[in-house]
C-alpha cells in the first residue's frame, strides 16, 4: 500500500487525466487515489521504473478520452494546440511545399528539434524522403491510449533530437472486447469534410492479451478562393505572358503589365488526406517473470496539394545577327515599348501556364514499425529487472507534380511560335503536349534501433531506495530522395536538385540514478555517450531536484545539455536550388528572385543545447480537487546547422569582403551564375518562457464540475540573432507573448458538456512592422452515454466563426493558416460502440 502527499496526488492528477489544449480533467483519475496499490511504471523522461509520477520534469498529458470531445482526428491537430507550441509546424493547413505531412513544433523550435516516441522507442522518420523529422500522420488516432510530452531536454536520456522535449505517444493495450468508432466533421460553409471510422478489437489469454486494430480516415479540402475574407493573390506571372515585363495590346503594341494573376481559386487551405492504418499490440507472459511485449503499425497515406498553374520564367537568347535561329529578333514594336535585353542577351518570358492546368501535388507513402521486447526480472527480492528490445521502421513514398512544366521545351515552343505566345491566346493542344509533363519522384527512410537495459534499486538509504537504470543502444539510420530526371538535369521550371542518399550509425551508453537524500529532497542525475559514425562523439547529462516542502507544495528544477546530429538530407542531400527573394547590390539581375544553390556538408557537426527549468507544484488543503503548476524554462541551441544569411554575403562581397565572395562563391563584377549557400554550424537559439497550470475538479449544484486553464507567456526567442519574441510571418510562424486555453466542462451520470477557449496574444507583423491582434476561438462539445455500450458526441469548433488575421507577409491567402483557423466554424460528431 502507498501513502501519497496531496503533492504527488495533484502530479498524479496532472499526468494521468485528461488535457487536451487545456481541456477537462478526466473524473476517473482520482479514483481511490490514496490507497491503490501502484506497480512500477516507466514515465516519458526517465528509463527508471518508479511507484509515482512525481519528477523533476514537467509533463503534459492527452488522453483518448480528451482527444474524443475536442473533435481531432490527427495527432498534428491535437498537439498544435497545445500552449508549449509555437512556430509554424506543417499539417492539414500547408499547402505549399510540406508534402502532405504534419509534424510538431515544441517552442517553435524546429520540428527536427522534438524527438518523437511510440510507447517510449523511437518512431521512423517518413515523408516524402530522407526526412529528419516524424509525419504524425502515420499514427492513427484510433490506436492512441494518451500522448505524454515532455517539455524540457531529454538527450541524456533519449540522444538526439531531443532539445526541446519529447512527445511519447503511448497505444492502447490489455484491450478486451470490441470497439467501434465513427467520426465526421464538416464546415457550415459546405465544404472541409472530415470522416474517419475505426475498429478495435482485443482479447486476453493466459498471462496475455492481444489488441488489434484498423482504421480509415479521410479529409476534404477547402479552396482559398471559397472564402470571404481571403485576400486575391496579384502574382505577375499572368495567364497571357509577358515579355521583358510588357504584355502585348489589341494593336500589337507592348505596353506595361496593368494586372495580377488571383492565384487563391486554386490553392487550399486545407489540403485532401486520406488514411488506412492497421496496427497491433501484444503482451504475453512466457514463465519464470519473463514477458513479451510486440507492437506493430502499417499506414498509407495518399494526400495531395494544389497550388496556381506553374509560373514559368525561360529567358530568350536575342539574335545578334539577321537570320540566325533560335532566337529573339527583337522589333520595332519590341523596342518602342522599352524590351531590352539584359548584361547576358536575353529578354525573360513569364507565363502562368493556365493551358497547362493547376499544379496538382500527389504522394502516396507507406510507413512501418515493428517493435519487439523481452523483459524480466533477474531475483524478485532485489528487485532488478532487465529488458530487450528491437525496433523496426521503414517508410517509403512516391510523389508527383501534375502539369509541371519542361523549361527546355517550353523555352524551343516559344522560340518556335513566337506570335502564338506572344499573342496571349490560349495555347494550342500540341503546344501544351509539348511543354508540360508529370514530376515524379521517389524516396524513403529506415531505422533500425536495438537496445538493452538493466533498472532496479541499487541500495536503501534512510530516505528510500536509491533507483538507477543502465543500458546500452545501437542505432541505424538511412534515407534517399531521387528527384524527377527533368529536375535534376535541371531542365524544369522549378530549381535543379541532386539526389539524397545516406546513411550513419550510432552506439550509445547511458545511464540514470535517482537518489531520495532525505524524505523531502530527491536527486535525478542521468548521463549518455553517444559514438556516431559521422562526426564521432556526444556527451550529455541531466540534472534534477524534487523537493516537497510540505504535504502541499513541492518544488523542481532540471540543468541538462542535448544535441542534435545532423540528419541524412543535411549531411548528403547535394546541391539544391532555390529562389530566394534578394537584392542584387551590383544591379545585374532586375529580378526580385534569384537562383541560389542550397549545398549539404558530410562535415556538419551536432548541435548542441543547454536546458534549464525550475517551478513547482501546489495543491492547497483548503481546497480540495485543486492543484497548479508554475515552471520557468529556457532553452539554448549553438552551433544550430543553418545557412548564412545570403543578403549579408551579397552585400560584404560588393562592399569588398573577398571572404565573403569566396563564402557564397560570387564571381566577378557580382557574377551570380554559382551562388551558393552551404549548410554550416553557424546558427542559435535563445528561448525562454513561463508555463502556467491550473485544474480543479469539485461539485456543485448536483454536478460534477471540471476546469483547466493552461498559460504560456514568452519571456525570449531569438534565433540567429534575430528577436522575434512577439511577432508573426509567413516564414518563421508565430511567437506570441501570451498563448492561453481554458475549458469548463459539468456532467452528471451519463452526460457532460464543455466549454473550450483557445486564446493568441497580439503580435508585431514581422515584415511590416504593423500590429496583428490578438484572437480567441470559442468551442463547445457535448458527450451522452446513451447505454453501457453505446456513446455519442457532438461539437462545434470555432462557434464564433472567427476570421483569421491579415499578416503582411502571410504564407497563404494574406495570412498563416498553421496559426489561425481559415477553415471557419466547423461542426462534428462521434459515435463509440463498445461490446
Amino acid at each position: 500500500m502507498i501513502k501519497r502527499t496531496k503533492v504527488a496526488s495533484a502530479i498524479n492528477l496532472a499526468v494521468v487525466s485528461s488535457i487536451a489544449a487545456g481541456a477537462f480533467v478526466a473524473s476517473s483519475a482520482f479514483a481511490a487515489e490514496e490507497t491503490a496499490k501502484v506497480e512500477r511504471i516507466e514515465v516519458t523522461g526517465s528509463r527508471i521504473q518508479r511507484q509515482d509520477m512525481e519528477t523533476a520534469s514537467p509533463v503534459t498529458v492527452i488522453d483518448a478520452a480528451a482527444i474524443k470531445a475536442e473533435g481531432f482526428t490527427s495527432v498534428d491537430q491535437m498537439l498544435q494546440v497545445q500552449t508549449s507550441m509555437a512556430g509554424a509546424a506543417v499539417g492539414s493547413t500547408t499547402n505549399n511545399g510540406a508534402d502532405g505531412v504534419a509534424q510538431v513544433d515544441l517552442r517553435g523550435m524546429g520540428s527536427q528539434r522534438t524527438l518523437v516516441l511510440l510507447n517510449g522507442r523511437r518512431m521512423v522518420n517518413s515523408g516524402s524522403g530522407a526526412d529528419s523529422s516524424v509525419d504524425l500522420n502515420s499514427i492513427p488516432v484510433a490506436m492512441i491510449a494518451r500522448v505524454e510530452i515532455l517539455k524540457d531536454g531529454a538527450s541524456a536520456v533519449y540522444g538526439s533530437d531531443a532539445i526541446a522535449g519529447v512527445v511519447n505517444i503511448i497505444t492502447k493495450k490489455d484491450f478486451e472486447g470490441f470497439q467501434f468508432d465513427m467520426n465526421g466533421s464538416g464546415t457550415d460553409k459546405g465544404d472541409g469534410q472530415n470522416g474517419d471510422v475505426s475498429a478495435l478489437y482485443g482479447f486476453n489469454t493466459d498471462g496475455g492479451n492481444y489488441t488489434f486494430g484498423a482504421a480509415y480516415a479521410d479529409r476534404r479540402g477547402v479552396i482559398q478562393g471559397d472564402r470571404s475574407w481571403t485576400e486575391p493573390g496579384a502574382s505577375s506571372y499572368i495567364p497571357t505572358g509577358t515579355l521583358g515585363g510588357k504584355v502585348q495590346d489589341a494593336n500589337g503594341n507592348w505596353v506595361d503589365r496593368t494586372y495580377g494573376y488571383d492565384f487563391t481559386q486554386d490553392s487550399y487551405y486545407q489540403t485532401p488526406n486520406e488514411r488506412r492504418s492497421l496496427f497491433a499490440n501484444m503482451t504475453q507472459e512466457l514463465g519464470n517473470d519473463v514477458v513479451l511485449t510486440a507492437d506493430a503499425i502499417y499506414t498509407n497515406r495518399r494526400s495531395n496539394q494544389q497550388m496556381a498553374a506553374q509560373p514559368a520564367e525561360v529567358f530568350l537568347d536575342v539574335c545578334k545577327t539577321a537570320g540566325q535561329k533560335d532566337c529573339l529578333t527583337l522589333d520595332q514594336a519590341m523596342i518602342a515599348g522599352g524590351i531590352t535585353a539584359n548584361k547576358d542577351g536575353q529578354v525573360s518570358y513569364r507565363r502562368r501556364t493556365n493551358d497547362v492546368g493547376p499544379r496538382i501535388y500527389t504522394q502516396d507513402t507507406d510507413t512501418w514499425r515493428l517493435s519487439g521486447g523481452l523483459a524480466g526480472t533477474l531475483d524478485v527480492h532485489t528487485g532488478m529487472n532487465w529488458d530487450v528490445t528491437y525496433t523496426y521502421g521503414k517508410n517509403q513514398a512516391k510523389t508527383a507534380v501534375e502539369n509541371s512544366i519542361n523549361g527546355s521545351d517550353m523555352k524551343a515552343s516559344v522560340l518556335a511560335n513566337q506570335a502564338a505566345w506572344f499573342s496571349g491566346a490560349p495555347l494550342t493542344q500540341q503546344m501544351i503536349d509539348a511543354i508540360s509533363y508529370t514530376e515524379e519522384a521517389k524516396g524513403g527512410n529506415e531505422q533500425q534501433t536495438l537496445s538493452a537495459g538493466l533498472n532496479g534499486e541499487l541500495f536503501d538509504l534512510s530516505a528510500g531506495a536509491v533507483g538507477f537504470a543502465i543500458g546500452a543502444e545501437y542505432r541505424r539510420e538511412s534515407g534517399f530522395y531521387t528527384p524527377d530526371e527533368v529536375v535534376i538535369a535541371g531542365e524544369s521550371t522549378s530549381a535543379q536538385q541532386d539526389p539524397t542518399n545516406g546513411n550513419y550509425n550510432v552506439v550509445s551508453i547511458f545511464q540514470e540514478v535517482s537518489v531520495p537524500f532525505t524524505e523531502k529532497l530527491t536527486g535525478e542525475f542521468a548521463l549518455r555517450l553517444d559514438d556516431y559514425s559521422t562526426f564521432g562523439k556526444a556527451t550529455t547529462w541531466k540534472i534534477g531536484l524534487t523537493y516537497t516542502a510540505t504535504d502541499e507544495l513541492m518544488i523542481r528544477t532540471v540543468a541538462a545539455t542535448g544535441f542534435r546530429a545532423p540528419s541524412v538530407a543535411e549531411l548528403y542531400g547535394g546541391n539544391s536550388g532555390s529562389f530566394d527573394y534578394l537584392t542584387d547590390p551590383w544591379g545585374n539581375i532586375k529580378d526580385p528572385q534569384i537562383l541560389v544553390n542550397r549545398i549539404s556538408d558530410p562535415n556538419l557537426k551536432p548541435e548542441e543545447s543547454e536546458s534549464y527549468t525550475a517551478g513547482l507544484v501546489y495543491s492547497p488543503s483548503y481546497l480540495d480537487g485543486m492543484s497548479l503548476t508554475l515552471d520557468y524554462w529556457r532553452f539554448k541551441v549553438t552551433d544550430a546547422i543553418a545557412r548564412a544569411n545570403t543578403q549579408d554575403g551579397l552585400d560584404a562581397c560588393f562592399a569588398g569582403d573577398t571572404a565573403a565572395c569566396d563564402k557564397f562563391n560570387i564571381g566577378a563584377g557580382g557574377d551570380l551564375t554559382n551562388l551558393s549557400n552551404a549548410l554550416t554550424n553557424v546558427g542559435s537559439q535563445d528561448t525562454s518562457g513561463i508555463d502556467f497550470n491550473l485544474a480543479y475538479n469539485f461539485e456543485l449544484i448536483g454536478l460534477d464540475w471540471k476546469v483547466s486553464n493552461d498559460t504560456t507567456y514568452l519571456v525570449q526567442f531569438e534565433q540567429d540573432g534575430v528577436d522575434y519574441t512577439g511577432t508573426i510571418d509567413g516564414n518563421f510562424g508565430a511567437y506570441s507573448r501570451v498563448r492561453n486555453n481554458f475549458s469548463i466542462s459539468a456532467g452528471q451520470d451519463d452526460w457532460s458538456v464543455m466549454y473550450f477557449n483557445r486564446y493568441i496574444g497580439d503580435m508585431r507583423d514581422l515584415e511590416g512592422g504593423n500590429k496583428v491582434g490578438d484572437i480567441i476561438y470559442h468551442n463547445i462539445s457535448g458527450t451522452y452515454h446513451v447505454n453501457d455500450s453505446t456513446t455519442v458526441s457532438l461539437g462545434v469548433k470555432n462557434f464564433t466563426d472567427e476570421k483569421p488575421l491579415t499578416v503582411s507577409n502571410g504564407s497563404d491567402g494574406g495570412t498563416v493558416p498553421e496559426v489561425y483557423d481559415t477553415i471557419g466554424r466547423t461542426i462534428y460528431g462521434g459515435v463509440t460502440v463498445k461490446f
